[in-house]
C-alpha cells in the first residue's frame, strides 16, 4: 500500500460526507422524525477534508448525506468516501449512509450498516457486551407501547436492579452529545424523566444503574497506522487517549459537548507509565470490544467505574468527534496523539489507509475500480 499511495494521492477522488438538511430541497421524499437532534457536521468534515488535502489527495470534496448522494457521487465520479453523518431522519438513521455507499459500490471509512446501527442503539450494543461477557451498567430498557406505563414491568426491573432503589440514569436508547440524559436519585423519581425522554425522542428509553467511580474514555481503531511517511501494521488495534474525564462539583454526569465544549481541562490524559494500571486495563477493554465485536474502525468508548473499581462500559461513539484540535479546543480521540508518535493529519491517513488495505487484503471486489487507478 505505501508504494501506491502517491498514485492514490494523485488520482483519488474522496467526498467526505456530513448530515444532511432534511429541510432542504430535494433532500427527502417526505420530512419525519428522528430521535437523535439534528447536527448537521460539517464543520467537521471539513476539518477532516482539509487535513486529507494538506496529505497531498488532490480531489477531496464534502457533500451532505441525503436522498440526492448517489447522484452527487456519480457525478463527481467519486471512488472513496468518509462517513461523518449519523443520518438525516428515521430509526436506523446512522445506517443509512453506509446502506447506500453499500449498495453504490463505494468503499469507505466508517462502520458497516449493521454495526453502525449496533452501536448507535445503546440497548443492543449493551446487549451484545454481555453476550461476550464484558461489563456494562445495569439497565433496563423502557417502551410504553409495549411495556405500559408502569416502569417495573419494563425489561425485568427486578433482574437487572435487585434490591436498588437508586441512584440511575435516563437515556435514549439512540442519542448524542450527551443530550437528554439525565441523574435521577430515587426509583420514586423515575416516571416524569422517563416520560420526558420519551416524548423528546418518541423512542425507547433506556434506565441505568448509576456508578458512582470514575469515568473514562479510550479510542480504538484499525492495525494499521501511518507514521512519520511510513505505514506500519500492529499486531493489534490501535488504542487511542485513555482518558480519566473531569467532572465539574456540579456534574454527576459528563455534560454534554453542545453546553460545555470539550477543552483540554474537561479530561485528564491517562499516562501509560505513571497511571500504569487504570491505562493498561482501558487499553486493554477497548482491544477487547473491538476485537470482540469485529469493528473494523474508530470508536471511542466510554466507561465508567463501579464501587469496587470494575470497569463498566457505558456506550460507545462510533463517530466520535474528529475536529481539528486548536490551542483552546480538541476531540477526545486526539488528546493522546503525543503519546504515540502520531499527528493529527496522521491519524486521519491511518484511518484511510487502514480502511483501503483491508479492502485490497480482504475485499479485493470493493475496490476493482480503485485498483485500475493504480495501473
Amino acid at each position: 500500500m505505501g508504494t501506491f499511495l502517491p498514485r492514490l494521492k494523485e488520482r483519488l477522488r474522496i467526498a467526505v460526507i456530513y448530515n444532511g438538511d432534511k429541510s432542504a430541497p430535494g433532500a427527502v421524499i417526505n420530512e419525519t422524525s428522528n430521535p437523535r437532534s439534528s447536527k448537521s457536521y460539517r464543520p467537521i468534515a471539513e476539518d477532516i477534508a482539509g487535513a486529507l488535502s494538506a496529505l497531498g489527495f488532490r480531489t477531496v470534496m464534502v457533500m451532505p448525506d441525503d436522498m440526492m448522494l448517489g447522484a452527487h457521487l456519480r457525478e463527481e465520479a467519486i471512488h472513496f468516501a468518509w462517513i461523518n453523518s449519523a443520518g438525516v431522519q428515521g430509526y436506523g438513521a446512522a445506517s443509512h449512509a453506509p446502506s447506500m455507499l453499500e449498495l453504490f459500490g463505494i468503499p469507505y471509512v466508517g462502520h458497516d450498516p449493521l454495526d453502525a446501527a449496533i452501536l448507535d442503539n445503546k440497548h443492543i450494543f449493551k446487549r451484545n457486551l454481555d453476550s461476550v461477557g464484558i461489563p456494562t451498567a445495569p439497565f433496563i430498557v423502557w417502551d410504553p407501547t409495549q411495556d405500559g406505563r408502569d416502569y417495573r414491568t419494563a425489561g425485568f426491573w427486578e433482574t437487572a436492579f435487585p434490591g436498588c432503589t437508586g441512584p440511575y440514569i435516563v437515556k435514549p436508547v439512540t442519542g448524542r452529545a450527551s443530550q437528554n440524559v439525565h441523574f435521577v436519585g430515587d426509583a420514586a423519581d423515575l416516571p416524569p424523566v422517563m416520560d420526558k425522554v420519551y416524548a423528546d425522542t418518541c423512542n425507547a428509553v433506556l434506565v441505568e444503574q448509576y456508578l458512582g467511580g470514575t469515568e473514562y474514555t479510550v479510542g480504538v481503531a484499525g492495525r494499521v497506522i501511518a507514521r512519520g511517511g511510513d505505514l506500519i501494521e500492529l499486531d493489534g488495534p490501535l488504542v487511542l487517549s485513555p482518558c480519566e474525564r473531569v467532572l465539574q462539583p456540579d456534574e454527576k454526569i459528563f455534560t454534554s459537548m453542545d453546553v460545555r465544549p470539550i477543552t483540554r481541562d474537561r479530561a485528564r490524559l491517562l499516562d501509560p507509565v505513571a497511571n500504569a494500571d487504570i491505562h493498561g486495563r482501558l487499553s486493554a477493554l477497548a482491544r477487547r470490544i473491538s476485537v470482540a465485536l469485529h469493528l473494523r474502525t474508530l470508536i471511542r468508548v466510554d466507561v465508567r467505574a463501579d464501587a469496587a473499581g470494575v470497569l463498566n462500559v457505558l456506550e460507545v461513539n462510533p463517530k466520535p468527534d474528529l475536529k481539528r484540535p486548536d490551542a483552546t479546543q480538541t476531540n477526545l480521540v486526539s488528546m493522546g496523539l503525543d503519546q504515540i508518535g502520531l499527528t493529527y493529519e496522521e491519524l486521519l491517513l491511518s484511518l484511510l489507509v487502514d480502511r483501503l488495505y483491508f479492502c485490497f487484503a480482504h475485499r479485493p471486489q470493493t475496490v476493482r475500480h480503485i485498483a485500475k487507478l493504480l495501473d
